[in-house]
């Protein structure tokens, strides 16, 4: 970049374009990547970078967005570099450790809440919580109920007991555990779960911000249905009689899912869409 693009909105002009080139994305969303480096690296508000879009940058501001722009232009995903992602209204840390909280994922949310009365008390289950993002937005949308969160990376804990503390939300506790196993007898009216769901050859898998997630929340073996097969199988042992199980899956994998549910007699079978029309969520009610 020259000097005389060295302002505010002629840096965001530039790393737009080589995020563009870099990372395969769409001219808007590199914008907003942009800008997104931009507001951390300066620790301003965004509104700051178009009130400001003409002044000229310190060398050490240029050198504090750089070393950013240059992590996101070797891949790194920006919610690692901003150490932050925002999902379903909350803002949350975000590690390494944990996979990056998406918006498909607020459909499953959104399955649960409409199952979850709002009005009294009931229990949920969140399995492979990761950085605690559904259970955390249950917490805050269902305050009468009594969440339970489990993950079996105990690094994956730690980010979401951080992020309940944060929030200061009291109804949702944290426990190590490889799906059901250190559950004992526990009881639930709903269960939801983001399991891992990628087949251990998909491509996706080193493209993109997966090469930088923790690949053991992202591959399952059997195509993807290893992980699916276990949470379906082990769901009744630990939902009331018409609870509900609610999990996400990839977009192709509607049918498979499904009947891994029918085949066990679950009733109300169904899949919702995700926000690009994508089957995305299934359930059912517990026989």
């Amino acid at each position: 970049m020259n000097d005389e693009a060295a302002s505010v909105a002629g840096l965001l002009d530039d790393a737009t374009a080589r995020i563009t080139a870099a990372c395969g994305l769409g001219k808007r969303e590199a914008r907003i990547e942009a800008r997104a480096l931009a507001a951390y690296a300066w620790q301003v508000e965004p509104a700051w970078l178009i009130a400001h879009d003409t002044d000229l940058l310190t060398d050490t501001q240029s050198a504090a967005f750089q070393s950013r722009l240059s992590r996101r232009l070797e891949g790194e995903p920006v919610a690692y570099i901003l150490g932050e992602r925002e999902f379903f209204g909350l803002r949350l840390q975000v590690t390494p450790d944990v996979l990056i909280p998406r918006p498909d994922t607020e459909t499953l949310v959104q399955a649960v809440l409409d199952q979850a009365p709002a009005d009294r008390p009931c229990r949920i289950l969140d399995l492979g919580t990761g950085s605690g993002a559904i259970a955390l937005a249950l917490a805050t949308h269902r305050p009468l109920a009594q969440i339970l969160a489990v993950d079996r990376s105990s690094a994956a804990l730690d980010v979401a007991r951080n992020n309940a503390h944060r929030l200061g939300l009291k109804n949702v506790a944290f426990i190590l555990s490889d799906w059901y196993a250190q559950l004992g007898v526990r009881n639930f009216d709903i269960i939801a779960a983001n399991p891992p769901y990628i087949p251990k050859d998909d491509m996706h898998l080193s493209q993109g911000d997966l090469r930088f997630e923790p690949v053991e929340a992202l591959q399952s073996d059997d195509g993807g249905l290893a992980d699916i097969r276990r949470i379906v199988a082990g769901a009744p042992l630990h939902l009331s009689q018409g609870g509900w199980l609610l999990f996400e899956h990839g977009y192709d994998q509607e049918k498979a899912s499904q009947a891994l549910l029918r085949q066990a007699d679950w009733f109300q079978v169904h899949t919702r869409l995700d926000l690009s029309g994508l089957p995305r969520v299934s359930g059912g009610q517990c026989p």
